[in-house]
């Protein structure tokens, strides 16, 4: 996890200028902005051209080709930062909608919260997302878990690591690559946080793995999420 007073250089993409503003008074001096977009086009300009760390992105903006967030992301494909990390991106919109969810986070956005987040909680998933975690309102995290459902019980049946794991340690990897804190994974599946961290380090023990970064890394590349 990156240090709390790590900058963390921000482009902020939406199409409404006092929502910048807002989104601006909630960040402290760590998270600099760098950059603001209010269309597809200067977006993707913007972005290139700083190559920021994390991009905050609405869902729906005018310009490219209608298809709003979705459009910034595939301009932006393979843009990265100085560092040489791709850039990444989370989503923040007023949207709940699932098409919208799912539509982003195949373009490759690494997570999804709604304007409704606090604006401490916005700086942790800033942090998170930085750091390379995915991370998703919890409601959200449901859309995306039944989106690709059929691709993790396709890989379930013929992954051999996969199988080292019980059926709730499965359930707990899943939320937790997705992003949830132990207190969100323990409220889901009606079980304590106690509960939560032992099958975290089971999990992380039977796989070979050492933080939740590379568990989300693992969760990935076999289409878990």
């Amino acid at each position: 996890m990156l240090p709390p007073t790590t900058p963390i250089r921000l482009v902020l993409v939406d199409d409404h200028k006092m929502f910048r503003a807002g989104v601006r008074t909630e960040l402290d001096t760590s998270l600099p902005v760098v950059g603001e977009a209010g269309d597809v086009g200067s977006a993707v300009a913007v972005i290139k051209a700083e190559r920021p760390d994390v991009v905050l992105l609405d869902v729906h903006l005018p310009g490219g080709d209608g298809r709003g967030g979705t459009d910034v992301i595939l301009g932006c494909a393979g843009t990265a930062t100085e560092a040489g990390v791709p850039v990444r991106f989370l989503a923040l919109s007023v949207s709940d909608a699932a098409e919208d969810v799912i539509s982003v986070i195949r373009a490759g956005a690494r997570g999804y919260v709604t304007k409704t987040i606090s604006g401490n909680d916005l700086v942790s998933a800033i942090r998170r997302v930085a750091d390379g975690d995915a991370v998703f309102s919890p409601r959200l995290a449901g859309f995306v878990l039944d989106a690709f459902g059929a691709a993790a019980g396709e890989i379930a049946e013929v992954d051999e690591e996969l199988d080292r794991l019980s059926a709730r340690e499965r359930e707990v990897m899943r939320l937790i690559a997705r992003g949830y804190q132990y207190k969100e994974v323990a409220k889901e599946l009606f079980i304590s946080v106690k509960t939560v961290e032992t099958h975290v380090s089971s999990v992380l023990r039977k796989l070979q793995l050492s933080s939740r970064h590379e568990l989300t890394a693992w969760a990935m590349n076999r289409h878990l999420l």
